[in-house]
């Protein structure tokens, strides 16, 4: 039997006043017009690590996957110093912008998780030349749709589970390990179902803590207490400048519930959804040979 190996390289590429890591992992067998794939991490600040699986689709659909850790995390420049007002989308969307020039990238498909889907978004209302199609996946349009359905999510928690939350959230003592105990309730609910966690998901979120400039900036102290700078960001009234064939993929139990979502579908002239049942926000890692046969 012939053991197919993809190509890995890793690298570096001057952004802003530092540099953002990458690494593409390129096809043995590469499929004549099969374009590459760029693939957004969520967070903000949570890097690639849990997204690593996707590299897979390489050497399944024979395209170049490019993954890369973005500016404030991972093995990219951390500016911890920074103002808060430094981190927006439009910096992200710059990013993504000079990675495909770094690498030479023609026409290519962008797919984003969570973060990275609202991130992806952000990118196709600017209508980039070489953009084919996009994939949002476990995002939300609004940050207001996403905490109205966390609110509805944390509701459905054991009432223990509800007061320690909101307890310690009132105190502003969010690092009690009770806290972090009634955090992880909500996570193995609706965030990954698996557990343990995946060492990929665990590689990512040790980075984030290490250095949670990024994330608690945008976002705040977990997923369902959003107190960052993107409180207030929609894309929604953007929606129809979506020129690309798009795919909205969501897990049944996602924290990104479906009315978070549905505006994508709503306003995207050329959309196809999907969900997979027993998921939740991490699908890809739940369900990892469907969630890439589905994309």
């Amino acid at each position: 039997m012939l053991c197919v190996m993809s190509r890995i390289t890793e690298g570096t590429m001057p952004f802003q006043d530092g540099e953002t890591w990458y690494r593409v992992t390129e096809p043995d067998a590469p499929t004549p017009g099969a374009l590459p794939l760029v693939v957004l991490h969520g967070g903000p600040g949570m890097a690639h690590d849990y997204l690593r699986n996707l590299a897979a689709l390489a050497d399944e659909t024979g395209r170049t996957v490019v993954h890369h850790d973005q500016f404030g995390c991972g093995r990219s420049s951390h500016r911890p110093d920074a103002p808060s007002e430094y981190w927006t989308p439009r910096l992200f969307v710059d990013e993504y912008a000079a990675l495909v020039a770094h690498l030479g990238l023609d026409d290519h498909h962008v797919l984003g998780q969570s973060w990275g889907g609202m991130l992806g978004s952000e990118i196709a209302v600017t209508q980039p030349e070489h953009l084919r199609s996009l994939a949002i996946c476990n995002s939300p349009a609004s940050m207001q749709l996403w905490v109205d359905g966390a609110a509805e999510l944390r509701a459905q928690l054991p009432d223990d589970v509800q007061d320690a939350l909101t307890r310690h959230e009132q105190a502003g003592t969010v690092d009690d390990p009770e806290y972090l105990a009634a955090t992880q309730v909500f996570y193995e609910r609706h965030v990954c179902r698996l557990v343990p966690m995946p060492q990929d998901f665990v590689d990512s979120e040790t980075q984030m803590e290490q250095e949670p400039t990024v994330y608690h900036t945008m976002n705040g102290p977990n997923e369902f207490h959003v107190i960052g700078t993107m409180r207030d960001w929609t894309v929604i009234d953007r929606l129809d400048r979506v020129t690309v064939p798009t795919l909205v993929v969501a897990g049944e139990h996602d924290e990104a519930t479906p009315a978070t979502w549905q505006p994508f579908v709503e306003h995207i002239a050329d959309v196809r959804q999907h969900v997979f049942p027993g998921a939740s926000h991490c699908s890809h890692l739940e369900q990892p040979e469907e969630f890439r046969r589905v994309v």
